[in-house]
Parts: structure tokens; sequence; C-alpha cells
């Protein structure tokens, strides 16, 4: 014999409400949380880092060398060569990473598109001979700079 009990479940349409409330909170989330803008500040955090390392070791390196600052530095905006990499047209501060006295390995933009041999990162000096590095690939309008 059949019962006639009442078989409990969902319907399709309480399911398909439910699916749709979760896909419009996570798409509020997702715009809250902004990805985009996210990852942009974390690497310009690294710009800014990689930015303070390489002129506190141009600045180290002047300070052993009787105020010299390394050679090449010149009054042109240029950008810096990778280590050991060919430098022409770039800067070559290799004297920095040489026997990992200043810096193991001269830091890269996070975000690429550099020279092929380059680092992305610029250093220029004034004639009073203090020293600017930048770094021109900074997202989101920051600019991202320091001179000593």
């Amino acid at each position: 014999m059949m019962s006639n009990e009442h078989k409990h479940g969902f319907t399709l349409i309480e399911i398909l409400l439910v699916v749709a409330a979760i896909s419009i909170l996570a798409s509020i989330i997702i715009i809250a949380i902004n990805p985009t803008k996210q990852l942009g500040d974390t690497r310009n955090a690294t710009r800014r880092v990689d930015v303070k390392t390489i002129i506190d070791a141009v600045y180290q390196y002047a300070i052993d060398s009787n105020g010299a600052l390394p050679p090449g530095i010149t009054n042109v905006v240029t950008e810096i060569c990778k280590t050991g990499g060919n430098c022409a047209g770039l800067i070559d501060l290799s004297v920095l990473t040489a026997s990992e006295k200043y810096l193991t390995a001269m830091p890269t933009d996070p975000g690429g598109g550099c020279n092929a041999n380059g680092v992305c990162y610029r250093i220029v000096k004034t004639a009073n001979n203090r020293v600017t590095v930048s770094a021109p690939n900074a997202e989101q309008g920051a600019v991202i700079s320091v001179t000593r």
C-alpha cells in the first residue's frame, strides 16, 4: 500500500532564487574588494621598496667610496640595467651587486614591460650630486620616486 505522506524537498524555483541571491552577493563582494586595484597597490608597494633599496645601495656605495657615486650615474634620466645583462643604452650599476656587497641582485619592476635588459627603474643625479631613483611604471596615477 502506498502512503499519502508528502515528500519534503526544494522546488526548482526555490533553488534558482537561492543561486541568484548568492550570485548577487558574490558580485557585490567582488566589486567591493576590487582585485585589480588591490593588485596594483601591491605592485606599487613593491616598487616603493625597490626604489628605496636601490637608492640606499647607491648611498652606501658612496659612503664606502669617500663620497663618489657609482660610475655612470649622470644628469640624464637613464633606466638601470639588469645585473650581468647587455647594458647598451642603460646604466650599469653592477658595482652594487658585485660580491653581493650592496645588493644581491638589481630589483626588477613587478609589472614587467621593461627594456629587454632593463629593470624599469630609472636613476638620475643633479649638479649637486643629489640622486633620484624612480619607478615610471607605477600604477593608478602613483608617483614613486626617492631623492637624496
